[in-house]
């Protein structure tokens, strides 16, 4: 598939209607659910993700789509080559809370790989875009190229989930010194790494693969680096495993820099 101006552009017309749909249902009012594995739902996620089906359908016919929804319906294609994974609404709890930190997320992945990537955060009108070969954010036509930073090893930045927050997050923050760190929701930790607003993002325990596609896509292209807790790189299109389509934990990095810190770090235990 060939990741071009118009197929990025087309991305960016399904995120942004998909946020449309996420904004009319907030606005109408809606009914918080509950699905096998305890994690929330609404009726926004559901039209979101109807929303960017159908656009992918156009955008892309006959390539597979892992859609967060209909994974959890038991719909779940054969992933061979390339295919796309989409989050309709990550950061469900803040959108349930009232707090504008929730996004949309489509990325296509290659051989294993997050290559191209649409991160939209609707209620904030924040729109961040990735193809191979760069990372951008978009405000109005205005396209600002990311990159992230070179760090500073005594004044480390870390980003951190406000709802996923554990103690081995706050053992690796301090066995690397971290001297700050920043709580924000969704999938959005990972633009504040491609944009050079910080340094690193811990995530121990069980994320999907759609939750970080979009976001590890922006920020490989910016310079960073997406691992695993025992440094590998994440890879994507885990069928063969029993917990399908999940990673078990990652971290993710602005810079090589920083990555070879937690490297040396995990070598040294």
């Amino acid at each position: 598939m060939s990741v071009d101006a118009a197929f990025l552009d087309a991305l960016e017309a399904a995120a942004r209607d998909a946020g449309r749909a996420i904004i009319s249902v907030r606005k109408a009012g809606f009914e918080t659910e509950r699905k096998s594995d305890a994690s929330p739902v609404t009726e926004a996620d559901r039209a979101a993700e109807a929303v960017i089906m159908e656009h992918l359908h156009r955008i892309a016919p006959g390539v597979p789509v892992v859609a967060e929804e209909a994974f959890a319906a038991g719909q779940i294609p054969e992933t061979d080559g390339e295919f796309f994974l989409v989050d309709p609404l990550d950061g469900t709890r803040e959108f349930v809370a009232g707090r504008d930190e929730f996004t949309v997320n489509i990325g296509l992945i290659v051989k294993g790989v997050p290559t191209a990537g649409l991160l939209y955060a609707p209620a904030k009108d924040l729109m961040y875009a990735a193809s191979p070969q760069a990372a951008w954010f978009i405000d109005g036509t205005h396209r600002r190229i990311l990159a992230g930073r070179q760090p500073d090893m005594a004044q480390l930045v870390a980003v951190a989930s406000r709802s996923h927050r554990d103690q081995a997050t706050n053992e690796l923050l301090e066995a690397l010194k971290v001297s700050d760190t920043v709580g924000v929701g969704s999938s959005l930790k990972f633009t504040l790494l491609a944009e050079g607003r910080a340094d690193l993002y811990p995530r121990y325990g069980r994320t999907m693969e759609w939750d970080t596609a979009a976001g590890d896509a922006i920020l490989r292209a910016s310079g960073g680096q997406v691992l695993d807790i025992h440094g590998n790189p994440v890879r994507y299109g885990k069928a063969d495993i029993d917990d399908p389509f999940a990673h078990a934990g990652f971290i993710a990095f602005a810079s090589e820099k920083a990555a070879h810190a937690y490297l040396s770090h995990i070598n040294l235990r």
